[in-house]
């Protein structure tokens, strides 16, 4: 994860969409990042410190190593640790691991299943092999639920099984490929500009997900459908 900025919403010219590309932490669930900021709180560490270590060297650092499948649990949490003591505060790898599941948000899986009824639905995560499932949910309640909603996508794309996380852009042509859909065809949904931006070059459309009520009505907008 790191920090970046991209247009909210791209409505250049574009083939008719025939399917719609989530990301999910932050995007059917609230922001990790206001959990990593609980826990910098707690640990006496500057507002955003986590955010800011994972953009540092972000295609080799610890974070990636670890969403990409190429360290363990245990390895992650001493780099992690490492890589934030080297910027003034230690905090072990599988403290911010353990913020990562974030609460559902219960209209966008609403929506969501309106555009399974007229797309192609898929999830492409940057995600860890840590808590239950592409979600990373913790606890049997949340992880069920999460579950629920990760049965609604046509296909699931993770990090941590394809050995390739975003921004490559290898892991938006993956997920296109196995839905049978040109990029071009596709909108593109995440909370984090620097991965939008690969998908928007392939010519997907895309949006930056800033709150979900901004993010539904740029969806709207793009499709022509009316969400509740």
């Amino acid at each position: 994860m790191s920090n970046d900025t991209s247009n909210t919403l791209n409505d250049d010219s574009h083939s008719p969409v025939t399917a719609i590309l989530w990301d999910f932490g932050g995007v059917f669930t609230s922001s990790p990042f206001e959990a990593f900021n609980t826990l910098e709180e707690r640990l006496g560490a500057p507002k955003d410190f986590i955010r800011q270590t994972n953009a540092i060297n972000p295609d080799i650092n610890a974070w990636a190593k670890f969403e990409s499948n190429s360290v363990s649990l245990e390895e992650f949490d001493v780099l992690f640790a490492e890589e934030s003591e080297a910027r003034g505060h230690r905090i072990p790898g599988k403290e911010v691991i353990a913020m990562l599941s974030g609460s559902l948000r219960p209209r966008m899986v609403e929506v969501l299943k309106l555009c399974k009824q007229h797309y192609r639905v898929a999830c492409i995560t940057n995600n860890v092999k840590a808590g239950e499932g592409p979600g990373m949910a913790r606890g049997k309640e949340k992880a069920d639920a999460v579950a629920q909603v990760m049965k609604l996508f046509d296909l699931v794309v993770e990090s941590s099984v394809e050995g390739v996380r975003k921004p490559n852009p290898e892991i938006y042509k993956i997920a296109c490929d196995r839905l049978n859909v040109h990029c071009s065809q596709a909108i593109f949904l995440d909370d984090l500009g620097i991965n939008l931006k690969p998908a928007k070059a392939l010519g997907m459309q895309t949006i930056k997900v800033v709150s979900q009520d901004q993010a539904i009505d740029d969806l709207s907008a793009l499709t022509g459908l009316t969400f509740p």
